[in-house]
């Protein structure tokens, strides 16, 4: 069995891990560690999870933690895992960061959108976890660096593009909708109930975090400069997230050659489905999964290309995702223990 530790698991990303790992076949829950509930049994916090994960919260200590794990998952906000991860490392423990300290390969950009790194020798030694793009490489890992939500929501129909040299990497507008659980678990008066129920709005505009990961993304692929156009909003939803994305293409290609592109791509993937012609995707058909979804449509005039992608931002958007890399990192199939339908309705 995998020996899985989570810390900072009482957020809603390290609760969602807890909930996919309490189910997956190959891993046992060997700690979750939190400061502020630490000593507190983690089903009391998430009653849903009653008699699934009735885990006792540990303080965090990093020499009883290594003992204890093969793997170890880091939910927390960044800055905090870059000063913890090298030791795990150095112990040899695998670890999957879900903040942004090790997304970023430039040190430069990382300081620009967050802070100071104090452990950049590790950006190059770690491996974007974006896991149908990187997989060889995750495969090979000791340190992934988990996507951002609103990164895999966008790069996912993005990237197979790129790689085929079909898209303009200087024209791209991303407008993504994202669910109120994708600001954490954390009170806030921007996510309060009353502020966001029946609204929709805008936020961060030209200033979110997401578009320089999104464009050393692109980047690395095309050997371009990329330039990104990207307006989050917040939906009164809990769960989910829609990319509806514009991309200008070269006017000789045809809406069926380009979805042909993103087919072949994914034809092997477990967790990326294209769309028919004329069908595009649903927030609520995907909610609780690590399915993404995507559908297109081309204006042949313009050569304007209109993708549409949905994730669950919880899920393949972190958790997920987290769990899909640490699959692939142990040499397991990627998909144990996150093949969860979807709901009917």
């Amino acid at each position: 069995m995998i020996r899985a530790g989570i810390i900072g698991g009482t957020g809603y990303t390290g609760a969602e891990l807890v909930r996919l790992l309490s189910f997956h076949p190959e891993v046992e829950i060997s700690c979750i560690t939190s400061r502020q509930y630490s000593g507190q049994i983690f089903s009391s916090l998430y009653p849903g999870l009653r008699t699934i994960a009735d885990i006792e919260i540990e303080k965090f200590s990093p020499e009883e933690t290594v003992d204890k794990c093969d793997i170890i998952f880091t939910a927390l906000p960044h800055k905090i895992p870059m000063e913890i991860i090298p030791e795990f490392l150095e112990a040899n423990v695998k670890v999957i960061d879900l903040s942004a300290d090790f997304r970023f390969k430039s040190q430069k950009a990382y300081e620009e959108y967050y802070c100071v790194h104090k452990a950049p020798e590790y950006l190059d030694k770690a491996v974007y976890g974006l896991s149908e793009i990187n997989y060889n490489e995750i495969k090979n890992a000791s340190l992934v660096g988990n996507p951002g939500c609103y990164p895999t929501c966008s790069l996912l129909g993005i990237l197979p593009l790129v790689k085929a040299g079909k898209i303009n990497c200087k024209d791209i507008v991303i407008d993504a909708k994202s669910g109120v659980s994708g600001a954490g678990r954390g009170l806030s008066i921007g996510t309060h109930f009353c502020e966001v129920d029946e609204g929709f709005k805008a936020y961060k505009v030209m200033s979110h975090r997401h578009r320089p990961e999104i464009e050393e993304k692109i980047e690395e692929i095309s050997g371009f400069k990329a330039e990104v156009c990207f307006t989050p909003h917040l939906i009164p939803v809990v769960r989910g997230m829609l990319s509806t994305i514009y991309l200008k293409t070269d006017k000789s290609v045809s809406e069926s050659e380009l979805r042909k592109i993103l087919f072949d791509f994914y034809k092997d993937s477990r967790f990326v489905r294209i769309l028919p012609e004329g069908e595009f995707p649903n927030i609520n058909d995907v909610a609780g999964t690590n399915f993404c979804d995507i559908g297109l449509k081309l204006d042949f005039d313009s050569g304007r290309l209109v993708l549409v992608s949905v994730i669950d931002n919880l899920v393949k958007g972190a958790s997920g995702q987290a769990v899909q890399n640490m699959n692939l990192m142990f040499g397991l199939d990627e998909s144990l223990g996150l093949l969860i339908p979807p709901r009917p309705v």
